[in-house]
């Protein structure tokens, strides 16, 4: 294009606008180092105003931002879109037109914007109009050629890193404990002590089984562990207190399996809310993932354990929307929890606690509950947990003689863990302490500005050391020295495992421990024609035991007396639950749980055995007891005694202790009435075929 060509698309109205220099480069990287590509991008603003503009805005937010598809939104672009389509600019200046764009959406929008609002754009050598349909067609080219540019720049790039992959050379940033040697091979870190520390991690979980509780136990110890910091645009290995996410990964990796891993999270691009974003995909399978090398390295673990430890660890969640999990263990009595299954449904059955101190525990299957039918099976929790124990005892027992073994061998070396990795520890820091001392002592004294410096690291250096130096001290006067006695009483639990696992002593989480480490999970059938359960075993190396027992009654105890509850049936038809309870108690009866009847307990015996009743008796006028007919007739209780014990009034009892039952009608009845007249007149009570002699006087 001439310059003839190019001067007359310079017209006045152009002019009066502004000129807009955009600049853009894809990567952080770009900005810190490709200096002089910003250089040549900033001088377009001096080339625009050699074409006649005096008002020249420069756009450079876009800096480090990439412009290929599904990449953030770029304000600087949006900012580019909003001046054109006002009409405030009169040309749009790139150093290179794929500064502006890669991706044809955005590169069509702007040249739309640009033809409507009669808008220049130009590059370090030419001016265009896209009105013009010569430069029209001339950006169109250039436009697909950024584009097309990209997207072979990256196909190459990514067989490059493919191919590189596929013979287990490519490596970015390793795990702590792995470093590249002079062949570029994946190794172990030569420093023991990082090395101790990761193998000391997957020792701890398996002696937890819980990523927390691994956790929790080295920031209990104070135990460091190296990770992986950025510093500076480049990586650095650092011994710090770890997270738990650090655990977490340490024990999903699969590189310390001694496998070679990669594209294990692809790069996805969706839309959202309008607009493509790159993200990363769901974590895949190692064997899933786009290149898996077994046995491409030495590993701290091998490939079992590795697989055993990623189960335990979806077993430890109670995620259900892939795979029910068996939960991490806690302090609950119930045993058997997130063990059981459901034999109808499928379900894991879940654990409630009951009673009045909440520890009373009952395993539930919700069936179709949450949809407002019924729970599949309901059981109580102390009898089975019981009879499952009693079958595990019976394997586990023969081998109580090695577990007391090994024991003692436990007891022996009791935190010698956390004294090998603080020894480790205290070895670097005397290591440490010795360099600061050499470069304190190499320095000329008399320049204090670095000689003063030295010198505080050096002190730091020796402080941490007398730290360690003590800590290492208390854990030595600390170490437990086991003595015969200990050693005899210790080998003697092992001849009689059932009785150890029977003491209070022993917590419900080590029984929860050993009982999921022999069990993988347990179906239990609730036979409702014979009321009975039936339970399969599926241990954890592969074989299966069916058992049965009787359904346990709800509450966990025996079911109330047939002799209780006829005499419930009897008294409930007059009396109330709390005159129930009474006679009861007076008789010496007790609830099946072994508890003194009150008038909950006989409503609740009443209403599971469908007895009719009310809470508080309803007196009945016709029929009265001892103390209502007393009252109703104005005499004594001694009165209506020795009328009944005479023979001459008519009392009915349900059972002993139980109220008197009189009837009204016999009160009112000869001679009964003749007799009560009596005694109202004159004070005697004159039974019939007897005599009353005269009272004598007390005082003569």
């Amino acid at each position: 294009m001439t310059t003839l060509v190019a001067n007359s698309k310079l017209t006045a109205e152009r002019l009066a606008r502004k000129a807009v220099v955009y600049l853009r480069q894809s990567s952080p990287g770009q900005v810190q180092h490709n200096l002089e590509s910003q250089r040549l991008q900033y001088a377009l603003a001096d080339r625009a105003r050699a074409l006649g503009w005096r008002t020249v805005e420069v756009i450079d937010t876009d800096l480090g931002w990439s412009a290929s598809v599904g990449a953030p939104p770029r304000d600087g672009f949006d900012r580019l879109l909003a001046a054109v389509a006002l009409g405030e600019v009169g040309i749009v200046l790139s150093r290179e037109l794929s500064r502006l764009s890669r991706t044809d959406k955005d590169w069509c929008h702007l040249l739309e914007l640009c033809g409507i609002f009669d808008t220049l754009v130009g590059d370090h050598e030419q001016v265009y109009d896209v009105n013009l349909l010569d430069d029209q067609l001339v950006l169109g080219i250039k436009g697909t050629l950024s584009v097309v540019e990209l997207k072979v720049l990256k196909q190459r790039l990514l067989a490059g890193m493919e191919a590189k992959a596929q013979r287990g050379a490519l490596i970015r940033v390793l795990a702590p404990g792995y470093v590249p040697d002079d062949r570029g091979q994946i190794v172990k870190d030569p420093n023991v002590r990082v090395q101790e520390a990761i193998t000391l991690i997957f020792q701890t979980f398996r002696r937890t089984w819980s990523a927390r509780q691994t956790f929790k136990w080295f920031h209990d110890q104070d135990i460091a562990l190296p990770v992986n910091r950025a510093r500076d645009g480049h990586v650095d290995l650092v011994f710090q207190l770890p997270t738990l996410s650090f655990i977490s990964d340490v024990l999903r990796n699969p590189i310390y399996a001694g496998a070679y891993v990669y594209g294990r999270r692809p790069t996805e691009v969706r839309l959202v809310e309008g607009r493509l974003r790159r993200r990363q995909g769901r974590e895949r399978q190692p064997t899933e993932a786009r290149v898996f090398i077994a046995d491409h390295h030495e590993g701290y673990i091998d490939w079992a354990m590795y697989e055993e430890h990623r189960r335990r660890l979806r077993r430890n969640t109670l995620r259900h929307e892939r795979e029910e999990g068996t939960g991490a263990i806690r302090a609950g009595l119930g045993l058997l929890t997130r063990l059981l299954r459901c034999g109808r449904c499928g379900r894991k059955l879940h654990v409630r606690y009951y009673g009045q101190r909440g520890t009373a525990a009952r395993y539930l299957c919700l069936g179709d509950f949450p949809a407002g039918g019924r729970y599949c099976l309901g059981i109580g929790g102390s009898a089975v947990d019981r009879r499952i124990t009693e079958e595990v005892l019976g394997v586990l027992s023969p081998l109580g003689m090695r577990a007391s073994l090994q024991a003692v061998e436990e007891l022996g070396r009791k935190d010698s863990a956390r004294r090998e990795a603080l020894g480790r520890q205290l070895e670097e820091a005397e290591y440490v302490a010795r360099r600061a001392f050499e470069q304190y002592n190499a320095v000329d004294a008399r320049h204090r500005l670095v000689a003063g410096e030295l010198e505080r690291r050096w002190n730091a250096a020796l402080e941490e050391v007398d730290r360690l130096r003590a800590t290492l001290s208390e854990l030595d006067k600390a170490a437990p020295v086991v003595s015969e006695e200990q050693r005899a009483a210790v080998l003697a639990l092992g001849d009689d495992f059932a009785a150890v696992w029977e003491r209070a002593a022993c917590p419900p989480e080590l029984k929860k421990k050993l009982l999921r480490t022999v069990l993988e999970e347990i179906i239990v059938t609730h036979d409702e024609a014979s009321d009975t359960l039936s339970f399969v075993l599926h241990w954890a190396g592969g074989t299966h035991t069916a058992l049965t027992m009787p359904k346990p009654r709800s509450g966990g105890g025996q079911p109330t007396a047939l002799e209780d509850l006829e005499l419930i049936r009897r008294m409930a038809v007059r009396y109330g639950d709390d005159q129930i309870a009474g006679v009861l108690n007076k008789l010496g009866r007790r609830t099946g749980k072994g508890r003194r009847w009150n008038q909950e307990r006989v409503a609740t015996a009443r209403r599971t055995h469908d007895i009719p009743g009310q809470t508080r008796a309803t007196p009945d006028p016709e029929i009265l007891s001892l103390g209502r007919a007393a009252s109703a007739f104005q005499v004594s209780d001694t009165t209506i005694k020795r009328l009944v014990r005479s023979g001459l009034l008519t009392v009915e009892q349900v059972a002993p202790w139980a109220p008197w039952e009189i009837r009204r009608a016999d009160l009112e009845a000869e001679p009964i009435r003749r007799i009560l007249d009596h005694l109202r007149r004159t004070g005697e009570l004159l039974l019939a075929g007897g005599t009353s002699a005269p009272q004598p006087s007390l005082f003569q």
